[in-house]
């Protein structure tokens, strides 16, 4: 199954058929989603996917749940499906972000707000409301990670919020706030997957 992870700078070309993700677990276990497969397309398997949502099921129930390159909503729908509150999905694309807006109806997922804006300029603005859990996964080597990072330090993260993020494994540049401790860590090809907690200093 694939998720398409895009925004301005990747971008969804040409769209060439329809293809579908897979809802693993919880509510709507089994649930196939249309999506649109188009040039840039980044796959995300459901085993790395069924990983993430292992480490994040004991914190999604009831939480409040940011996606922020949603491309075909992959996990923002998955931790709908597992329990959470609310979840908001951000994507530039105008294409991808109609389709999550069908999937949306599709799923009368009356808790999720799709977003159809640049990310890093959503998060410029000023905090609406605290996340709980937050999924990063940008295009690769854009610089997109630490700028969303920064951003998202600017009070829109809960305390004790979970941060997963997903990246070139080859990014050792990327600077982590020290308030992040790293609570997992997994790689598969060139990409690194990871899950952070966010905590005050002062605790």
């Amino acid at each position: 199954m694939h998720k398409s992870r895009n925004h301005a700078s990747k971008g969804l070309q040409k769209v060439k058929t329809t293809g579908s993700i897979r809802i693993i677990a919880g509510k709507h276990r089994g649930r196939k989603l249309p999506v649109l497969m188009s040039d840039g397309l980044r796959p995300t398997t459901d085993r790395v996917k069924e990983t993430v949502f292992n480490w994040l099921m004991p914190f999604l129930n009831q939480s409040i749940c940011l996606d922020c390159y949603a491309g075909a909503g992959s996990l923002g729908f998955e931790a709908l499906s597992r329990g959470a509150k609310k979840v908001a999905l951000i994507e530039l694309d105008k294409n991808a972000a109609k389709q999550l807006q069908a999937n949306k109806t599709l799923l009368k997922a009356n808790n999720v707000d799709i977003h159809h804006t640049n990310v890093l300029s959503f998060l410029a603005s000023p905090s609406t409301e605290k996340f709980d859990v937050v999924f990063i996964d940008p295009p690769f080597r854009k610089g997109l990670a630490e700028q969303t990072i920064n951003l998202l330090e600017n009070s829109w993260l809960a305390h004790d919020a979970l941060i997963y993020l997903e990246m070139e494994n080859d990014n050792d540049q990327l600077s982590i706030p020290d308030n992040w401790s790293l609570l997992k860590e997994k790689s598969a090809g060139q990409v690194s997957y990871r899950l952070y907690q966010k905590t005050d200093l002062t605790d």
